[in-house]
């Protein structure tokens, strides 16, 4: 259906960003590439439209990642679309310099590049801000996730960078942001070292109502885990949480938190494999093609259940990007992922399991219609979880917007808070488990369990 839905694309296609810039109930779709980027506009019958010269958001560069996200809370989506690094293919040789030798070159061999970020002007067409609003200092990125991370009311990014220092961007609420990576304790890892960030996932781990950091980089570096601490700034916990023994010899791409057995504790699915197709002549220990990896959260730390879990843990692959989402509506969190030179697979997740959930479908009237940037707190008789409606994070992926909680036992929730982008904040009560419940934001009057309906 490719070419007859308008998407067939042109050049060399990295990641994907879905959302909805008109809010007309139609998802869109941005595609970043090496050397120019695509915004299809989706037109409701099952085919799209190439808006992309008209709305200006070509770009230049290599670009990778990219984000919808409400910047300026007026309703409308805007898009950031991180660059990795200022290419050059021609005049750089990498390896000895005889034919057959070229080898890929190191991320310090070139220089940092800004990302682009595009404003919604509300016509169809965009401008870039970055510099405005202070999103323009030079990286090597590769993912980025979003969250309020220190629960001031305004959505912040995080950017994972290759080799070098990753950002974390403080929304400071007029519509400009300060990077505070190194002042939040999110730019390096334990040691003080930096690594190869590439996929990234923010998530409430540990129930306590504050967002959480995972990076994948690569082997002998270690995954990279932060528990916010509450305070703007956040522990490096790789070590303390299990994660750094079994993800030193592993080499990460694209990474969620996800309750993929809806017991209420988020876990981590990770798409794996190294970079080098040479790296195990060197490295005997260390392998180019890996199998997926799942952790599971105890509650305490985490464990490898990946051999219990399926055969699909045993197949080697060169994992890049990976999205979830229930794509059957079971309750139960899918996932697809993308190969380097090679297939895409779906992973069908069926984890025998008697534990109840709930998905919320947000859908935004004085907000985007997506209700990106959304945050969501889910209370039952053994505690609470909170989420950030957002497609963005892993690596080069868009994931499903709709919010997923496992419920364990539990039938119901005690109460649902959303914190909706426009500041509107919304309270059901009683709300059954085991069902997709669309709510929509209130337009007016007073916020309450009137505007939800399952689906």
């Amino acid at each position: 259906m490719t070419e007859k839905a308008g998407l067939q694309g042109v050049g060399y296609g990295m990641g994907v960003a879905v959302g909805d810039f008109d809010n007309d109930g139609f998802e869109d779709l941005y595609v970043t590439a090496y050397g120019g980027n695509k915004l299809y506009h989706n037109n409701g019958d099952g085919t799209f439209t190439d808006v992309t010269e008209k709305a200006g958001v070509a770009g230049s560069g290599w670009s990778t990642s990219a984000a919808w996200v409400d910047l300026d809370k007026d309703g409308l989506l805007d898009l950031v679309a991180l660059r990795y690094l200022q290419w050059d293919f021609d005049d750089i040789w990498c390896g000895e310099h005889k034919e057959g030798y070229r080898a890929y070159c190191h991320p310090d061999v070139f220089q940092p590049i800004s990302p682009l970020v595009y404003h919604n002007d509300g016509n169809g067409h965009f401008t870039e801000v970055s510099q405005k609003i202070g999103l323009a200092k030079p990286g090597k990125s590769l993912g980025i996730a979003l969250a309020d991370y220190d629960r001031d009311g305004h959505i912040d990014l995080f950017v994972a960078n290759d080799s070098m220092v990753e950002f974390l961007y403080h929304n400071k609420g007029d519509g400009t942001f300060e990077e505070t990576g190194l002042l939040s304790e999110v730019a390096v890892d334990g040691d003080g070292r930096t690594y190869a960030g590439m996929g990234v996932d923010f998530a409430d781990y540990n129930n306590d109502g504050w967002p959480d950091l995972v990076i994948t980089d690569l082997a002998n570096q270690r995954y990279a885990l932060y528990q916010n601490n509450r305070d703007s700034s956040f522990t490096y916990s790789s070590f303390t949480s299990g994660v750094a023994r079994l993800t030193m010899p592993h080499s990460g791409w694209g990474v969620r938190f996800l309750d993929y057995d809806n017991d209420g504790w988020k876990d981590l699915l990770i798409a794996q494999g190294h970079d080098l197709d040479t790296v195990e002549l060197s490295y005997p220990n260390l392998h180019y093609r890996e199998p997926m990896l799942l952790l599971h959260n105890s509650g305490k730390d985490f464990i490898d259940v990946s051999s219990a879990s399926g055969a699909v843990f045993s197949q080697p692959w060169l994992g890049r990007g990976m999205a979830i989402g229930d794509i059957d509506n079971d309750g139960r969190l899918d996932a697809v992922v993308s190969t380097n030179d090679g297939p895409a697979h779906i992973l069908h997740n069926e984890t025998p399991t008697q534990n109840h959930w709930l998905t919320l479908k947000l859908v935004g009237h004085i907000s985007n219609r997506d209700a990106i940037g959304a945050e969501v707190k889910l209370v039952t008789a053994k505690g609470q979880q909170c989420a950030t409606v957002s497609t963005a994070g892993s690596y080069l992926s868009s994931s499903d917007k709709r919010v997923h909680f496992g419920l364990g036992s539990e039938s119901s929730a005690q109460s649902i808070e959303i914190r909706w982008p426009s500041a509107l904040l919304q309270t059901l009560k009683n709300v059954r488990g085991d069902q997709i419940l669309q709510v929509d934001e209130p337009s007016s009057g007073s916020p309450s369990a009137a505007g939800a309906s399952p689906r």
